[in-house]
């Protein structure tokens, strides 16, 4: 059985056969990303309604070390600039494709450094998986979040390293990287976080010993939560529980926000596929930017 978070971005897909789109789009992604980046699994669609140019960015792969592994990364910045504001971006479960890709250049066009890494890379390449419960089942049910959290610092050392001021940093993510984005606000030196859609509630295990709501009193920096109220993987009522945790809890906890758009589905920023909402997307884009500077991420 799927858990709902992951289900959640298997829902909001096209319809069809993985065979039905597969190997032509995961060749078109490649020569518009470049080095090594490819389509997202089969069902995800490979197009963007948002094309965000890279004139005047420096964008591509890079990778940095953590314990002795070299982790892939996609970063896009203001060429030519030093000391810039920083911004972790958490990819879905189809790892870093042309829509995350799309989304970091955005933010270097609004002034940040964007990193998005590829954090299921150890267990397998989220790109070559052409069926959804397949990769689930074989990569990201086996994704300990323990690994999870020493990725995303070792791309803040790599950012302190090569042009980013860390002391202005924040993290934003999409589903999957939604919930991240809350742990990681508890766990790492971030001065905000953006979650979009993000699972709050779950069963525990040895990979993932706790979820939002687990640790929301314990936030070190506030977060946005974007949430779609015709969601109907992450029901109302988890929103609301998290909202009591939150209101327990640190200062940042306490400053945390949600905001419900209520008509919009799960993945409502998602501009390449069907689930997506653009009024609330760009209503979102618009209040994170806004939320990352009022919390001195500029």
């Amino acid at each position: 059985m799927l858990r709902d978070d992951l289900r959640n971005d298997f829902d909001s897909l096209l319809p069809g056969t993985s065979s039905e789109r597969g190997a032509s789009r995961r060749t078109a992604l490649k020569a518009a990303l470049g080095v090594g980046y490819a389509a997202a699994a089969g069902p995800a669609m490979t197009q963007t309604a948002i094309r965000t140019p890279a004139d005047g960015l420096t964008v591509g792969e890079i990778t940095y070390e953590v314990n002795g592994f070299k982790v892939p990364a996609y970063r896009a910045a203001p060429a030519g600039k030093t000391g810039l504001p920083v911004v972790l971006v958490i990819s879905e479960i189809f790892g870093v494709h042309e829509y995350i890709a799309d989304t970091a250049r955005r933010l270097a066009r609004a002034g940040y450094l964007a990193i998005a890494p590829e954090l299921f890379i150890r267990q397998g390449d989220a790109s070559s998986y052409g069926e959804i419960a397949k990769l689930i089942a074989e990569v990201i049910s086996k994704v300990p979040d323990g690994q999870v959290m020493a990725d995303l610092d070792g791309a803040m050392r790599w950012a302190a390293a090569n042009g980013g001021d860390v002391s202005k940093s924040a993290i934003t993510g999409f589903c999957w990287g939604g919930r991240i984005t809350w742990l990681y606000a508890a766990h790492g030196p971030v001065k905000a976080g953006v979650a979009w859609y993000g699972r709050l509630v779950g069963q525990t295990s040895p990979l993932n010993p706790a979820h939002p709501v687990d640790v929301a009193g314990q936030l070190k920096a506030p977060v946005l939560g974007l949430y779609g109220g015709a969601d109907t993987g992450i029901p109302l009522d988890t929103v609301d529980k998290m909202k009591a945790a939150l209101a327990a809890g640190s200062p940042a906890a306490k400053a945390s926000q949600f905001v419900v758009y209520p008509d919009a589905p799960h993945a409502f920023h998602a501009d390449y596929r069907p689930s997506f909402r653009q009024q609330p997307a760009e209503d979102g884009w618009k209040r994170a930017l806004e939320w990352f500077k009022a919390n001195g991420v500029a």
